[in-house]
């Protein structure tokens, strides 16, 4: 039966058991990113999540790195996930993972921002290439003015930073509409 990921995570981590959850997801999906480059078209990025404790393991990058190399994926088809929280909270153990991928052709995308510490002031200097704006200001965007400013000013930031913007839980054309006003990038 299908398990949904809060029926585990939570306990994988708390059990410090989701690097080798990690480990299991990155090389599956490296494999399957391998057999579906072969359909896909060039342009197509899959998108991989990881925890914040991976991303504290320092056995872990290793372990990416030889799974790509031995998958022989394109790793500019590549997209790691981070959510804001863990990246702040392993600064920087996270940018030198980031960076020794990126050298790669991986790109990175830090996922919920907005809702953890939200410090504009690291994006300066951390090295993702998407920002992903978290739904629950995209939600409220219709009639929520502050929500409205919040995705506005993370799009802004966003882009004066030289990154692309993307808008969870987009869920109606309304939405889109207002978003692609806000001139976020992707919904």
């Amino acid at each position: 039966k299908l398990v949904p990921p809060m029926d585990f995570i939570p306990a994988a981590e708390r059990y410090n058991l989701i690097s080798i959850l990690d480990r299991w997801v990155v090389r599956n999906s490296l494999e399957m990113i391998a057999n579906a480059s072969r359909t896909a078209s060039g342009s197509t990025t899959f998108t991989i999540n990881l925890s914040g404790q991976s991303l504290g393991d320092d056995s872990f990058l290793e372990h990416v790195l030889v799974a790509i190399d031995e998958t022989a994926v394109d790793a500019r088809r590549v997209c790691f996930e981070i959510t804001e929280t863990a990246a702040i909270a392993n600064f920087s153990q996270a940018s030198r993972f980031i960076q020794a991928l990126k050298e790669l052709g991986c790109k990175f995308a830090l996922d919920d921002f907005g809702t953890g510490l939200s410090s504009f002031g690291y994006l300066k200097h951390f090295p993702v290439d998407f920002l992903k704006i978290d739904d629950s200001f995209v939600k409220g965007v219709l009639h929520d003015p502050i929500d409205r400013e919040m995705v506005r000013s993370i799009n802004e930031i966003g882009h004066l930073t030289g990154k692309q913007t993307i808008a969870e839980w987009a869920e109606n054309a309304e939405i889109i509409q207002m978003l692609t006003g806000l001139g976020v990038d992707y919904a």
